[in-house]
Formats: structure tokens, sequence, C-alpha cells
């Protein structure tokens, strides 16, 4: 029952690859803003953390919808980049990337503030009486101290990314080998008759990565709180 077909291995490697994509690419974007929303005040504050945290809240067909009129060939921004460079990520596995990315990202972005605003803001006022450039204050203060909710935040949005199915079929369909990523082939094959077994096989599969990954952001936060306590 549980011998995975050559297809359905297919399915978990490329979401593994999607989901790592996602996760690469909103990172940097995800730390920079969740900065910015926890130390900045500014006019727009709270349109800007509503805005980023509507894929949450809104079904995700509706993102999916969105991103394939804005990155369609004839999008606000696919239409540019196809006709100056040939590049379309419409129906393509960097589509499913983009979509599982802008799933992720509140998740990523909740927990990075999150621990942002548990640091005692003392340490950086100390570090820039001393001398210390905005930036370095970041780098050397900020940034080591938020190691636990970087950690958390870059595995939900991972676990999110591999799990995410109703942005990714809207934005770049059910591609066999391009697109059918773990959640789209347990959708695909839940509505073949005889193919209860395979889609058993994966939700089994699911689960036990959901699980893993919410267990393993857990050991490894506890970890880097403790070595940061210690130090």
């Amino acid at each position: 029952m549980f011998d995975l077909s050559q297809a359905e291995i297919a399915a978990v490697l490329l979401s593994l690859k999607v989901s790592l994509w996602a996760v690469g690419i909103s990172l940097p974007f995800g730390i920079a803003t969740a900065w910015v929303l926890a130390r900045l005040e500014f006019p727009g504050k709270t349109l800007l953390d509503a805005l980023i945290h509507v894929p949450l809240v809104v079904p995700p067909v509706v993102v999916g919808y969105l991103l394939l009129l804005l990155f369609g060939r004839n999008g606000f921004l696919g239409g540019p980049l196809y006709d100056t460079f040939g590049i379309t990520i419409t129906f393509s596995w960097q589509g499913a990337a983009v979509a599982a990315a802008v799933m992720a990202f509140p998740l990523m972005v909740r927990a990075i503030r999150l621990s942002i605003d548990a640091i005692d803001t003392r340490l950086e006022q100390a570090a820039r009486t001393l001398g210390a450039r905005p930036f370095d204050v970041f780098l050397t203060i900020t940034l080591p101290l938020t190691a636990s909710g970087i950690v958390v935040g870059v595995i939900l949005a991972f676990a999110r990314a591999l799990g995410e199915f109703g942005a990714t079929i809207t934005f770049v369909s059910a591609i066999p080998g391009e697109t059918t990523t773990l959640p789209v082939s347990l959708y695909t094959l839940s509505q073949i008759p005889g193919e209860e077994t395979g889609a058993v096989r994966l939700v089994v599969l699911s689960l036990i990565v959901a699980f893993g990954a919410m267990f393993t952001a857990e050991v490894i936060a506890r970890r880097v709180r403790k070595r940061i306590a210690g130090s």
C-alpha cells in the first residue's frame, strides 16, 4: 500500500522543490517586512499589515486568480516580462513556487515579527549609543536574537507551501510533471475511480510531513532560545 508510484514520487519531489524555492525567494522580504512592522511607525502601517495577511483570510482561489491577472501574458507584470524577456511563469513550476510563496508569506512574517517584538529594545539602543550604525545593529543584535522566530517562520512557511492547493491549481493548473504538486496530485487521484489507495498514501504522507514540520519547528526554536539565553 505504501509503495509510491513513479508519478507519486515525482509529485513529492516537485512539492519539495516548489516549497524550497517559495521559502528561499520570500525569506529576505519576510525578514525586512517583519522588521518594518515591528520597529517603524508610518502612515498606512495598518493597511500594509492587513494587506500582508489577506492570503490567510480569503479563499486561496482568489489569490490564484489575482496572480493569474497579474502575471498572465496580458497581465500588469506578466505582459512586460513576456514581451521584453520572453519569460512566463504561468502554468509552470516557477508559478507554483510564486503561488506557494504568497500563501506562506503571512505565516513567515508573523513568526518573525513576534520574535522581533520580544527583543528588549534597550539592547539595540545601547548599541547605537556606542556608535553602531542602524544596519550594524540589525545584523549584530536584532537578527541573531530573532533566530528562533526566523527558524519557526521558515519551517511554517515551508509546511504551508508544501500543502498549498487552491492558489496553485488556479494559477498554474494541473500539468503532469510540471505543476502536479503533492496536493494537486492528491486531488487528481481522489477524482479517479479505483485510485483510492494512491490517494490514501498521499494523505498519510502529507500528514507525516506536516507533523514533522511542526515538531521540528518547535524543537529547533527551543534549542535556539536556550542557546541565546545561555550566551
